[in-house]
């Protein structure tokens, strides 16, 4: 048991001393970073010119420009349905027809009634030109002392009955005429067409919800019918992008459906409100389609927004700044006198790997690599003798800078 406990001690007293040996072996190196001892190695690019987009970067869904369901106004046995999915239809194009037995005869019945009604009438203005006759003829009498006032009043009094028979007689006419009128309309809401105000000659068939035989109530939808002339795109922005939206705004649509078509659009219409569930804005993109290709439902990719374009700008690659004391810059290396000095900058657009130098100017070769052992004044050392700037450096290039939106 000695022996183990003294076996542990020495163990432990050369492990200690091996730590020592170590850290002080390792320690003028880290002194030598810190206290500026040697030149620190780096790598270095040209600060360059290029053309900067604020690109803002949407998925969505692709909707009919219109689309509406055609329903009976009355209710009824559906007798024929003219038109399937994926048919084309004209503006008024007849497409259906319920059971119209009862309201032929509906039309008749009040047709009939009306004759009765006109038949009345003339009854009516016979009687009422008797009345008239009679009345006349009493009152020459009365004139003359032959007839008595009361024989006058009762005649005057049966002359206005057939007066008011008469105007009851005509009151009905217009009853019945309007009957009529009701029960043929009632008869064609039987035929069943398609028809819109705005927009082409013909659309298309989108969905069929009945099959012929089926008894329908009023308003019951048959088919809907979309126009895909255009389409519309609707995605939906955050609060970020919001105030960038403006109407008129050009666009680029890509869809997982159609991988190598792209479709340019504009912006058309911008919500005034966010939702307060997902502080995102419904925005809706206007796409030609002359050929149909772009379905409703067809999930969007990507649709693309240029929010601004900035040319020959001073740009920087986004991992060469630092912060240093709380001051966001970068490190120039001057070749000259192989130190490096820390310029304080602001940023503007700032892509993935590339940001815009606000102010100040700079120009020259920035750090890329190692700078996060520099401090201003200190000594680098490059891989090559002589950096040499890649080819193009200085030219100007597109970057976009790309803005992630929510989903629809």
């Amino acid at each position: 048991m000695k022996k183990l406990l003294v076996l542990l001690i020495v163990l432990g007293a050369l492990g200690w001393l091996g730590y020592e040996i170590y850290r002080k072996a390792s320690a003028p190196s880290a002194e030598g970073h810190r206290g500026g001892a040697g030149p620190v190695p780096v790598e270095v690019v040209p600060i360059r010119k290029a053309t900067l987009r604020d690109v803002g970067r949407f998925t969505g869904s692709v909707l009919a420009k219109s689309q509406f369901q055609v329903a009976p106004k009355i209710g009824g046995r559906l007798e024929k349905l003219l038109v399937d999915v994926g048919d084309t239809v004209r503006n008024g194009q007849f497409i259906a027809q319920l059971d119209s037995d009862e309201y032929v005869q509906q039309v008749a019945q009040a047709e009939a009634e009306l004759k009765v009604a006109e038949a009345n009438v003339e009854q009516a203005s016979s009687n009422l030109d008797v009345a008239r006759k009679k009345l006349a003829r009493y009152r020459a009498l009365y004139e003359k002392k032959v007839t008595s006032e009361s024989e006058i009043d009762v005649v005057e009094a049966e002359y206005k009955v057939q007066e008011a028979s008469h105007k009851v007689a005509k009151a009905r006419v217009l009853q019945n005429e309007a009957a009529v009128q009701t029960a043929k309309v009632q008869l064609a809401y039987t035929k069943i067409s398609a028809s819109w105000e705005d927009g082409g000659p013909s659309r298309l068939i989108a969905e069929r919800f009945v099959d012929q035989g089926t008894m329908l109530k009023a308003n019951e939808p048959i088919v809907s019918i979309i126009d895909i002339s255009s389409v519309i795109a609707v995605i939906h922005v955050i609060e970020r992008d919001y105030g960038k939206m403006k109407i008129g705004q050009e666009a680029t649509v890509t869809t997982d459906a159609l991988p190598d078509e792209s479709f340019k659009c504009r912006v058309v219409r911008v919500a005034p409100l966010l939702r307060e569930t997902s502080r995102q804005a419904r925005v809706e993109l206007e796409i030609s389609n002359p050929r149909g290709t772009l379905k409703p439902g067809m999930f969007i990719k990507r649709a693309e927004i240029e929010f601004a374009r900035l040319d020959d700008v001073t740009v920087v690659p986004m991992g060469a700044v630092m912060k240093r004391n709380g001051t966001q810059g970068i490190f120039i290396a001057d070749t000259q006198t192989m130190k490096v000095r820390f310029v304080p900058v602001k940023l503007g657009l700032v892509e993935d790997d590339t940001a815009q130098v606000l102010e100040p100017a700079v120009s020259g070769l920035v750090v890329t690599l190692g700078q996060h052992l520099l401090e201003d004044g200190r000594a680098f050392k490059l891989p090559d003798a002589k950096p040499q700037a890649p080819p193009g450096a200085g030219t100007s290039s597109d970057v976009p800078t790309p803005r992630t939106g929510g989903g629809p």
